[in-house]
This record gives C-alpha cells, sequence and structure tokens, in this order.
C-alpha cells in the first residue's frame, strides 16, 4: 500500500469518526440549503475541514477539489477530489446509508481513490493498476451477463427537474428488463458496489467529480467499465455516467440513448 493511499484512508477514518460522533444528536445538525433538494450541514463542512487538513499536512503542494470549499489552486499536477459526506440527505434524515469518497487526480488520471461506510465500517480502496479492495480482501465486478438478470443502482435527478420526463422514461423501462432497480442516495456507494459485485451496474444524470471520482477508479480496478450517455469517457464533464460490468455496459447504454 502507498504512502498517498495511506493518507486518503487515515483522511476518511478521521472524518468518519466526526461523522458518526455528530449523528448522535442529528436533529441538533445546523443544516443550509444549497439549492433544490440540496442540503450542506455543518458536519458535512467539518468532516471536510478534517480531510484537508490530513491531507495537506501530508502534500502540502497539492490542489485540492472539494464540495463544499471548491478548488483550491496550488499550481500541482496532483488535485484530491473530495466528498465529505455523500448521502447528505440521507444523513440528515438519520437514514443510514452515506459515505466518504476521496480521490487523487495526477494530471488526466485518478490514481487513487477510496470510498468509506462508516456504518458498516467498510473501507473502499484503489490504486491505479493495483486492483481494488474492500477492506483486505480484492473485490471483481459481477459476471451477470444479460440486463434480465441485473440488479442495477441509479439516483434520481432530484437537484435539476430538466432531467425529469427523460429520467423516468430510461427508468419505467429499466423496471421492465431488469430484475430490479435500487435507489439508495449515495452514488459514490453505488459506484463502489458495482465494483464489489453488489450490484450489477449504475447509472445517474448530472452528477458531481466529487461524487464519481473515487467510485469511478473502484470501479476500473475491479475489472468493469465506465462510460458517458454517449458512450464516451466524458463522465466528468457531462456528469452522467454508467458504470458496470464488461457484459453489461452496452445493454444499459442501448436502453438509456433509446430515451435520447
Amino acid at each position: 500500500m502507498s504512502g498517498i493511499l495511506n493518507i486518503a484512508i487515515q483522511a476518511a477514518y478521521n472524518a468518519g469518526h466526526i461523522i458518526q460522533q455528530e449523528s448522535r444528536n442529528v436533529e441538533r445538525i445546523l443544516v443550509e440549503r444549497k439549492g433544490l433538494n440540496d442540503f450542506v450541514s455543518e458536519v458535512d463542512r467539518k468532516a471536510e475541514q478534517m480531510i484537508i487538513n490530513t491531507i495537506s499536512k501530508a502534500f502540502p503542494s497539492h490542489n485540492i477539489l472539494a464540495e463544499e470549499s471548491g478548488f483550491m489552486d496550488k499550481n500541482s499536477d496532483f488535485t484530491w477530489i473530495i466528498d465529505p459526506l455523500d448521502g447528505t440527505t440521507n444523513y440528515i434524515h438519520g437514514h443510514p446509508q452515506y459515505s466518504i469518497s476521496i480521490a487523487l487526480k495526477e494530471c488526466n488520471k485518478i490514481i487513487c481513490g477510496v470510498v468509506f461506510d462508516p456504518n458498516r465500517n467498510d473501507i473502499y480502496t484503489a490504486e491505479l493498476g493495483k486492483g481494488a479492495r474492500l477492506n483486505d480482501s480484492r473485490i471483481r465486478v459481477s459476471k451477470i451477463n444479460n440486463l434480465a438478470d441485473s440488479l442495477l443502482a441509479t439516483g434520481f435527478p432530484t437537484y435539476d427537474m430538466s432531467f425529469l420526463d427523460r429520467y423516468m422514461n430510461i427508468f419505467k423501462t429499466m423496471i421492465q428488463t431488469t430484475s430490479g432497480q435500487r435507489r439508495a442516495g449515495s452514488a459514490a456507494l453505488d459506484l463502489a458496489y458495482v465494483a464489489a459485485g453488489k450490484v450489477d451496474g449504475f447509472w445517474e444524470f448530472n452528477l458531481k467529480p466529487w461524487d464519481i471520482a473515487a467510485g469511478y477508479l473502484l470501479v476500473k480496478e475491479a475489472g468493469g467499465l465506465t462510460c458517458d450517455f454517449e458512450g464516451e469517457q466524458n463522465m466528468f464533464d457531462s456528469g452522467n455516467i454508467i458504470a458496470a460490468n464488461p457484459k453489461l455496459i452496452a445493454q444499459i447504454l442501448k436502453t438509456i440513448q433509446s430515451h435520447a
């Protein structure tokens, strides 16, 4: 395990400790509305600052892109991409499905990714070219080879209703052609589940880089594939992403494109 991955894991654990401590008094947590169905809590900010402090102490020259703090440009080839609490809406309602997502990009390549589930104490990790792990065990994407037998994760486009009609048309088709759809509320954790074979694929509109950066690498290093809704690799620009095992991704893409 590299020093970079060790620091990312330490940062995730440190943030997770804050998040779980604060969850004992969730009804007292101060929450602000950033936009339609988009919330930020004081816990998001505390956890994010803990992650930034941990990383900056080890790598003071690295850039940081964090959901709440924005981009801190230090003119480096290395940029940490941080979501301190992916699933804030779940968290503030006491629903135990949220995660911490930390990734490191070198130039245009994601080289390290960590997704931590503090409720289950599960840490998903990946380094470029070194595979993906859940805790101490190697993980691989599923081997389901047809859509009819697949279980897919998704996320509703609750932040931008302009996507809603197209989304619902796709969702209706997916319900009719798969064995199930799951909407859990943390895209980073959904991608980690794809990497671990807990779901067979994932698709969602309009995500941010901090939602998908770590999970993207987890899926790739676990033998999966990713693309945007055009079948290209522009998911970090468009925010639209499909992730699945190699046998399913074309089938999911075809279904989505049939509702263009």
